[in-house]
């Protein structure tokens, strides 16, 4: 029954996104030239998304083998077999759900620019609906993907071992999302980088002007990073959290029998459901601001994914669901406080992003210098929130006094901030959305009223996209900590002693991993935003007629000059991330890898933190500028903001976003080639 609830929600969920899809591709696509503009940006993101899956393709291909030999020499080859099944059912499914919703968010973009010239709840219900689409998918595809892989396995009838040969599903999953974020990040932020530079810095041109060559590109890279990206790495969360979540229930079974291993998927169904009423609730009222009514729908999403949790806690855990469901309360109110302090670091109503602005005053290098402090320090109340969440649903789930009951409560907390991601998600995807539809209008010539309305919606998008990474590396860093558990569980380990040499060098080995991963994304970004600037610049000095608005820039050259770029500087950073892994795992074996994974988990939420924080921080220093403050458009005080935001943007939009993954990687990793480190 556990699992045909599962089944039956997690079809209503791709039919429902399937109904959205229709109903969104119904909507008006505005004026000949807006059509136009989204061709083009339909076109380039749909040939970069080609080209990027043929490489992850080849690189899936190769790691299933590499899976399927370490396992047969190890003389498990039916373990090899299934092990191997699910990493390529995890990867083709994380990159469906990356692809189709990159599909309708391209599709979207126009259709939100129409919108806004009726009024500003319709563009609203529009973009929301259209990240909606890519939301449910994620989670409803992860539902399917492991639930299915349990059946296939026999789980129904030997529960206690199936989950455990069903965590190559979560590796293959975060094997395509690391992929799919390192070359759509490098892709999104050299476009961005070029065509900032270039167009607003050198040429003094506006934001999405049409004169500038690389506008297509960066609307692109808006839906390559932000859509195929992000979508990849949530459904990497959620399926890697069900998996680790279910092995843990394995130490419960002799007392909740299988319901405590399926309880992780009968919480995320209902967490599906309860996304969905969220989305559908969404409506701005009259002229407010835009992020009330998705907070309005988050709030929504929260209440009745507690009361779905309150349900499933009943049925499954009976005896001891009143303090189960505490603990995925906690999980849900830390997604809550993520939001909250990732707001007061990223908007410009707060102090840190103010500070910023006032300091760019001054030039460049205090908005810089400014803006890394207010960095650094967002990583304290994030630490706090994580370490509190952890110990207290840790305390409250040993109080039950079950063995395994404090782990197992870690496990539910996490899953209560998982809880909705599918909601989050559509947040993350309204954002490009949005900025395409800005981008549309702006190019397109449309009236002022409507660049009015598509430029608080590129605003609020802006909000939504940094909330979101805020709440991907929090549910990072628990759904690491869960899979670090099943780590231990699985290596027969009780702990992992830092006095012994060889494993001391294995944590500090994980923490260098983080710094060299990040430097190796963020130079990704610099030698991708050389070809673009290069070529931008090469347009605009052989045909003058283009600052004159009397020519056409090439459009398709820079769209195809950075996908180029993108695919080619992506490999080195992804293969740093798996090969070391591998090593230290080999050379100094499985508590030497689990230090790796226990300290790089921290390493990397922190830097996570920094990167992304400070990103946002920069970026929204430049935008309270552009408002009309601290003398506006074109002062010396902008110019500075602008650096201070192309800086940020590789850090918020590459290598951040990228290493939410990376946590997630060794996790799945180090339990998929365990038997290579014992």
């Amino acid at each position: 029954m556990e699992l045909g609830l599962v089944f039956v929600v997690s079809i209503l969920g791709l039919a429902v996104a399937g109904l959205l899809a229709k109903h969104i591709l119904k909507k008006d696509q505005g004026t000949v030239k807006m059509q136009e503009i989204a061709k083009a940006i339909k076109e380039g993101a749909m040939a970069f998304l080609k080209r990027q899956y043929t490489t992850i393709a080849i690189i899936t291909a190769i790691g299933t083998v590499i899976i399927f030999g370490i396992y047969a020499l190890s003389g498990s080859v039916n373990l090899g077999v299934k092990t191997a099944i699910a990493f390529l059912v995890g990867a083709c499914f994380s990159g469906l759900a990356g692809y189709i919703g990159m599909y309708i968010s391209v599709r979207a973009n126009v259709r939100t620019a129409a919108a806004a010239a009726s009024n500003l709840n319709a563009a609203v219900r529009v973009a929301m609906k259209g990240g909606a689409v890519a939301g449910f998918l994620v989670v409803a595809l992860s539902l399917l993907g492991v639930a299915g892989l349990f059946v296939l396995y026999g789980g129904v009838k030997n529960p206690e071992s199936v989950p455990l040969t069903i965590v190559g599903f979560g590796f293959g999953a975060s094997l395509v999302a690391l992929f799919a974020q390192l070359g759509g990040g490098i892709y999104t932020k050299a476009a961005d980088v070029g065509a900032d530079l270039v167009g607003k810095v050198e040429a003094g041109i506006p934001e999405d002007d049409i004169r500038n060559p690389a506008v297509v590109a960066d609307l692109v890279g808006d839906n390559v990073g932000d859509c195929a990206g992000r979508g990849a790495d949530l459904f990497e969360s959620t399926a890697a959290e069900n998996i680790g979540a279910m092995i843990l229930g394995i130490a419960l079974y002799p007392i909740f029998g299988i319901g405590g291993i399926l309880f992780p998927l009968v919480a995320r169904a209902f967490g599906l459901v309860a996304s969905v009423a969220g989305v559908f609730s969404v409506k701005v009222k009259g002229e407010e601001d835009p992020m009330k009514a998705l907070n309005r729908g988050f709030y929504v999403t929260a209440v009745v994914a507690i009361i779905g949790f309150a349900l499933a806690a009943r049925w499954l855990l009976p005896g001891h669901w009143l303090i189960f469901l505490v603990c995925g309360a906690i999980g849900l109110m830390t997604s809550v406080a993520f939001l909250y302090v990732t707001q007061y670091y990223t908007e410009y109503k707060y102090r840190p992003v103010r500070s910023i602005a006032e300091a760019s005053k001054t030039g460049a290098a205090t908005n810089i210098i400014t803006g890394f402090a207010v960095a650094l320090e967002s990583t304290a109340m994030p630490a706090v929130i994580i370490s509190a969440a952890l110990l207290g649903s840790y305390l409250i789930g040993k109080a039950s006094g079950l063995a395994s009951g404090g782990l197992y409560g870690t496990a539910v907390a996490t899953m209560g901030m998982l809880s909705t991601a599918g909601y989050v998600l559509a947040m993350d995807t309204f954002g490009p959305i949005t900025d395409n539809a800005g981008g549309i209008v702006e190019m397109s010539g449309a009236d002022e009223s409507v660049r009015k309305i598509t430029d608080r919606l590129d605003a609020v998008g802006n909000t939504t996209k940094a909330l979101t990474k805020g709440y991907a590396v929090g549910s990072a860093a628990l759904a690491a900590f869960l899979l670090f558990s099943a780590f231990l569980t699985d290596a027969k380990l009780t702990s992992i002693d830092l006095a012994k040499p060889a494993v001391f060098v294995g944590g500090f080995l994980g923490a260098a991993l983080i710094f060299i991963f990040s430097a190796l994304a963020i130079r990704a970004v610099g030698r991708g935003a050389h070809y673009i600037i290069n070529e931008v610049r090469e347009q605009f000095k052989n045909d003058p007629g283009i600052m004159a608005g009397t020519s056409k820039p090439d459009y398709a050259k820079c769209v195809d000059i950075t996908t180029k770029g993108a695919l080619k500087e992506m490999v080195a950073p992804g293969l740093v991330a798996i090969i070391v892994p591998i090593a230290v795992g080999y050379i100094f074996k499985a508590e030497a890898v689990g230090a790796m994974l226990m300290v790089g988990t921290i390493a990397g939420v922190l830097m996570a933190l920094v990167l992304n924080n400070g990103g946002g921080a920069w970026d929204n220093a430049k935008k309270f500028v552009e408002a009309g403050n601290l003398g506006g458009k074109g002062s010396d005080t902008h110019k500075a903001t602008v650096v201070g935001d192309t800086v940020g943007d590789p850090f918020k939009d590459t290598a951040g976003p990228s290493l939410h993954v990376l946590i997630k990687l060794l996790s799945t990793l180090t339990l998929v080639m365990l038997p290579l480190f014992m």
